[in-house]
């Protein structure tokens, strides 16, 4: 069993309110979970409005369908013109971790 992890550290576009942030960040968040069966949060800057950090994580049986499922998740957020990805980080457990 295979555990990963992806923490992507977002710059919002055209965003001057708490409110807007979440009509953004919201969507991205449903949609990773919808598109790619993955858990999803906003998981920090949760006091900055045009900063977002959003933590995937997902579990399989083998390492490389974890890194392939997490490196799509990245390329959906990456290609949304309303993000920019600021920074990516993804750590990979195995069963000896």
């Amino acid at each position: 069993m295979f555990t990963g992890s992806l923490a992507l550290d977002l710059l919002l576009g055209d965003v001057h309110s708490l409110k807007e942030k979440r009509s953004v960040v919201r969507p991205v968040i449903a949609e990773l979970r919808r598109r790619f069966e993955v858990s999803a949060a906003e998981a920090g800057h949760l006091d900055l409005h045009r900063r977002a950090l959003v933590g995937v994580a997902v579990v399989a049986a083998d390492a490389q369908h974890v890194r392939k499922v997490l490196d799509a998740c990245e390329r959906l957020v990456a290609d949304r013109p309303e993000l920019e990805v600021l920074s990516a980080r993804q750590q990979l457990f195995g069963e000896d971790d």
